[in-house]
Parts: structure tokens; C-alpha cells; sequence
């Protein structure tokens, strides 16, 4: 059975790396929608051209516009055995038409990771990325200096001070937590505590992935 899954949860629950890790244990690609919008514009795609042109308008990038960008990586042969989403979808309107595309391609897992308010905060107050590549350091990473894959420096974002972590946050519960509703009540959805050590998450997120996959109850 291929599995296709889709990571929910807010900036710091550690959603990357779980999704890092799960598409690297199953052998099938992770697909981050900040990586996939940068190829399609790179590579001037269709929806790489649209995308382009909003960006450069300073104009958020459509619900129309990401779908078929997602819509485009899906398709691909590497993906037919199953991927792990991460960063979409993002809206109900996005949700609904991942829904229609993936209609013949067996069932959808979908886990969100919860995380205390108040441990997002410091979490990302502390967090680092690679100044070379843009990777986030790994939690468990905490004496490390140098990114572990591609050797750059590890610096704090820019963007991590209090008050825009706050708002980060807050965006999220507005506008994507109501995602959480829109998936809860079905047998394939599984929320996980996040505030555990990584490897701890990751088992879980296995659990709930082998709980679908045996057609066992929420």
C-alpha cells in the first residue's frame, strides 16, 4: 500500500523532521512546498511562471496556483508509491482540491503534531538554520555549529524574535489550524503529542501511520 501523508502542526511542533524522517525510512520523497515553489519558479513551469509573477507583484501565491504546483510534484514517478506533505495544504480550499487529486490513490493519513503555545515560543526563539542551504538544525542537534548536510554555518533566523514568533503563531491558528477540524473526524487522521524528544514523535507518527494501514480505530 503506498503511503501518503500529510504533516500538520504549527512553526516549531518539528513537522520537517519527522517529515525528513518518515520520508526517508519508507523510501518515498518528502514534498515541502517551500522547496517545490522555489524549482517550479526556477525551472519556469507553467505554475512556476504564475507563482513568479505574484511573488515579484509582492502578492501571496494563490490557492490555484500552489495546488497545481502540487499537483505537478504528485505526478511524478517518484511519488507514486506515496510522499509525506509538508507545508500543505494550508486552507480548506487547498485541502478540499488535494482531496479530488488524490481520489484514486488510496488512502491519506494525516498527522497532526500538537505542541504547548508556550514551548512553540521558546523553541523557535532558539531555533538555527543553515546561513549556505536554509535547513533547519535538528533539535537534537544542540552543540552543533555546522549544518549536517551540507557543512554551513548555523545562525539564528532573522525573523525569530518574540513578537513575530507570536504573530507567526497566532497567522497559523487563524488561517491553518482549522485544517485540524476539517480532517479530525476521519479514521485516517491521528493527532500526536509533540512536546516528546524526536525519536519519541517518530515512533508515534509510525504507530499511527501502521494503525491506518491496519484499518484500526482512532
Amino acid at each position: 500500500m503506498a503511503l501518503n501523508l500529510i504533516m500538520l502542526g504549527p512553526p516549531g511542533a518539528g513537522k520537517g523532521t519527522q517529515a525528513d524522517t518518515i520520508a526517508r525510512d519508507y523510501g518515498i520523497p518528502k514534498v515541502s512546498t517551500g522547496d517545490i515553489l522555489r524549482e517550479a519558479v526556477q525551472n519556469r513551469t507553467e505554475m512556476g511562471r504564475a507563482a513568479k509573477a505574484r511573488i515579484e507583484a509582492g502578492e501571496l501565491v494563490s490557492d490555484e496556483v500552489m495546488v497545481g504546483i502540487v499537483r505537478e510534484r504528485l505526478e511524478r514517478p517518484d511519488a507514486r508509491r506515496g510522499f509525506v506533505l509538508d507545508g500543505f495544504p494550508r486552507t480548506i480550499p487547498q485541502a478540499a482540491a488535494l482531496d479530488e487529486m488524490l481520489a484514486d490513490r488510496g488512502p491519506v493519513v494525516v498527522v497532526d503534531i500538537a505542541v504547548p503555545q508556550e514551548v512553540l515560543v521558546r523553541r523557535l526563539l532558539t531555533r538555527r538554520i543553515c546561513s549556505e542551504c536554509g535547513t533547519n538544525a535538528r533539535p537534537d542537534d544542540v552543540l552543533s555549529v555546522l549544518c549536517a548536510r551540507c557543512g554551513g554555518k548555523l545562525v539564528q533566523r532573522s525573523d525569530d524574535n518574540e513578537a513575530v514568533v507570536r504573530a507567526r503563531l497566532k497567522t497559523y491558528a487563524q488561517q491553518t489550524q482549522p485544517l485540524v477540524e476539517y480532517y479530525r473526524n476521519r479514521q485516517t487522521f491521528r493527532s500526536i503529542d509533540g512536546n516528546q524528544p524526536p525519536a519519541v514523535v517518530t515512533a508515534a507518527v509510525r504507530a499511527a501511520v501502521a494503525a491506518v494501514a491496519a484499518g484500526r480505530p482512532v
